[in-house]
């Protein structure tokens, strides 16, 4: 045991993590193995602490890197080289991680230590990051319950449980809810309109259920309510019943029966309303905006500007449809319902644009994309980007590594790429993590802060034969998204390590810099530099290049709403509802409805019993921030457009403010002070409805 502890890869001293050799047997010993030193490590700290930087802070900052670093390279690998025996491993050791940052979460040592810095006379000489840090430690151990008496405490603990195990329930029943529901479809007229992706996958679905005959051109056909299926169904099926009846079961799933996650809903609202209290604030809202920029007036506020901009726009959006599909000859176009919204839209869609996803992807190829989105970093942030492979152990052969240094070519950051699908044992979605963050305590030669390094995973199309990766254009705003993440992580210049990088930036402003990068892809000369066909090297015609464009806001109004209905209905839920009162939660999301959707939700509506983002998610009474940050973004990119996107002196005097600002920063300096620092005034969401094609006309832009 001894021998294996001492040569397992998890607890080796490394520059870049051995993602080549970890595997499942040295997940258990290796993380006990580092759960009980850094134990020990809290006692020895708790022991000797004293309120300054080297005896709290630094000690504390090694504690919870260690176990970032390492307990990073076993979910990384559990998210892109999944394994029966790595997910029995970690399952059994994830109970003792939380124990172990509960307990460093609820340390009253470290707490008073805070609290003593914060109280000393020399606080006013502390720099920005430093009273960062201390305040934000400090909010942070309240909220994990350290300063509530022994009982109250006891009480804090078990509801912290419970609600775990009430969010595991309801994600199980949501997935249970939407396993059941299945249909048989053995005539092919019944589901005429479904392109052959959504055939073959029906196909697929029906030989996992015994048919083991079917074929997507002869049947039989089974729909599901996963995602891919139902939204096939609903934006494509020319039978309106087959539309209504999957609409029906989608909007009721889990809400009823065994699977009813009405009461665990009810008990959620319930155990977190009493949480706050325990916590002496009024309503679970109230703790969420704890650690946000925003307060839950200014959210509402918000999310109302959006509303009343989106409404019109929303009812215009019904109107096109109607008339559409009245010329069309639809018999339903007098009485529209949900169910045959998604379906009238696709068609004016193509009608409207004529732009097919599919007959893109040659003008996109993953090279191409690339060495864009490379030298716009070039142009606006003054950095260099080169390959870097055979630098570091990599956990797949297509992974590419790549080293960034700055204009006078220093290293100062490096980042992984792993850009294709592998369905067996990587999950799906696009996202970026650090691997190592920018730290001077960590520093590997005792002088220059430690390098950071971060993650970059996609989920797109492999290369095929000789061909290389063909992207549609929603994967290349996903890479410059996840670019954009990774580039606030690698060119941070904040050598504190708790707040460097992505680390310590309110949940609402994280986003900032993710949204800002997609704006580049509708940028003419960023989007012609990277749209050149794959074989014969020309360029994008600039007519579908308008057509991208003004593609861009469509149905905007309507898709706005939706999202303001969630935030809306979320914030209700944890501000005004009381639980057990006279109003139930289907009444609530009813009212939010009214001011939030064209069409009024169905009666039978229970949308809420698998809205798993704030019940089984990290979005309770935080759904906003999706639309919180995208003002952000939007607003930073105005930034560019003010300065002139052609002139190139000024894009790169704008670029290298941004950099100096909301990338170099970190969590060191409050989102909203970096914002003004970088815009010179406070947000305004004028930005946003701008480019959403929502901003009323100028004469009533104030109003």
């Amino acid at each position: 045991m001894e021998e294996s502890i001492e040569s397992n890869p998890l607890l080796q001293d490394f520059d870049f993590p051995p993602f080549d050799v970890v595997e499942a047997k040295h997940v258990r010993p290796g993380i006990r193995a580092l759960l009980k030193k850094l134990e020990d490590d809290l006692l020895e700290l708790e022991r000797t602490v004293d309120p300054s930087w080297p005896r709290l802070v630094e000690p504390l900052e090694k504690i919870v890197d260690r176990l970032t670093v390492v307990w990073g390279i076993v979910n990384h690998l559990k998210a892109v080289k999944d394994s029966p025996e790595l997910r029995a491993a970690i399952e059994e050791v994830q109970p003792e991680k939380v124990k172990f940052l509960l307990r460093l979460g609820q340390s009253k040592p470290l707490y008073n230590a805070f609290k003593a810095i914060q109280e000393s006379p020399d606080w006013n000489t502390l720099s920005d990051a430093h009273k960062r840090i201390v305040e934000s430690q400090i909010k942070e151990a309240i909220l994990n319950g350290v300063s509530l008496e022994d009982d109250k405490r006891d009480q804090f603990n078990k509801i912290e449980q419970e609600l775990e195990r009430l969010s595991q329930k309801f994600d199980e029943n949501v997935l249970d809810a939407t396993k059941k529901f299945e249909k048989l479809i053995t005539d092919k007229k019944e589901i005429e309109g479904l392109p052959a992706t959504a055939l073959g996958m029906a196909a697929q679905a029906a030989v996992s259920k015994g048919h083991e005959n079917a074929t997507a051109e002869n049947g039989p056909w089974v729909i599901t309510l996963d995602a891919p299926s139902y939204i096939a169904v609903m934006q494509h099926a020319r039978n309106r019943s087959l539309r209504e009846e999957v609409y029906r079961a989608y909007v009721t799933r889990a809400s009823s029966g065994d699977l009813d996650n009405t009461s665990i809903i009810d008990q959620t609202l319930k155990l977190r309303l009493e949480k706050a209290n325990l916590l002496n604030y009024k309503n679970y809202a109230e703790v969420s905006m704890a650690t946000k920029m925003a307060t839950v007036e200014k959210a509402k506020e918000l999310l109302e500007k959006l509303r009343s901009a989106s409404w019109n726009a929303a009812v215009q959006d019904m109107d096109d449809i109607k008339v559409f599909s009245k010329n069309q000859g639809a018999q339903e176009a007098d009485d529209l319902s949900h169910w045959d919204i998604s379906f009238w839209s696709e068609r004016l869609r193509e009608s409207k644009f004529d732009i097919n996803e599919e007959e893109l992807r040659p003008f996109f190829s993953l090279p191409k994309v690339m060495d864009g989105l490379f030298d716009l970093a070039k142009t606006l942030f003054g950095i260099d980007i080169e390959q870097a492979d055979g630098l570091a152990p990599v956990w797949n052969s297509d992974v590419r590594f790549y080293r960034v240094k700055d204009s006078s070519g220093n290293p100062i950051a490096y980042f992984y790429f792993d850009p294709y699908t592998r369905s067996s044992e990587k999950r799906g979605g696009a996202w970026m993590d650090e691997v190592v963050g920018r730290s001077r305590v960590l520093s590997r030669d005792g002088s220059s802060a430690r390098l950071p390094v971060a993650h970059m995973v996609c989920n797109q199309t492999p290369p095929v034969g000789s061909k290389p990766s063909l992207m549609t254009f929603r994967e290349v705003e996903t890479v410059f998204h996840e670019f954009g993440h990774a580039l606030q992580h690698m060119l941070t210049k904040q050598d504190e390590g708790l707040v460097s990088g992505i680390r310590g930036i309110e949940w609402d402003a994280v986003e900032l810099p993710s949204q800002f990068m997609e704006n580049w892809c509708y940028h003419r000369d960023t989007l012609m530099s990277i749209a050149k066909h794959y074989e014969t090297g020309e360029s994008l015609p600039e007519e579908v290049y308008l057509k991208l464009l003004a593609a861009r806001t469509f149905r905007a109004g309507s898709l706005s709403l939706r999202q303001i209905r969630f935030a809306s209905v979320d914030l209700e839920l944890h501000t005004k509802y009381v639980p057990g009162g006279s109003e139930s939660i289907y009444d609530v999301d009813r009212r939010v409805s009214e001011k939030t959707q064209v069409i009024p939700p169905l009666p039978e509506d229970r949308f809420l019993c698998s809205f798993s983002h704030i019940f089984a998610g990290g979005y309770a009474a935080g759904y906003f921030s999706y639309k919180w940050a995208e003002v952000l973004s939007a607003d930073a990119f105005s930034a560019f457009e003010d300065a002139g996107l052609d002139d190139n002196k000024a894009v790169k005097e704008t670029g290298h403010r941004f950099r100096e600002t909301i990338l170099a920063l970190g969590g060191g300096k409050a989102p909203e002070e970096v914002f003004v620092e970088f815009r010179g005034r406070e947000p305004s969401p004028e930005a946003l409805l701008r480019h959403n094609g929502l901003l009323a006309i100028p004469a009533t832009a104030s109003a």
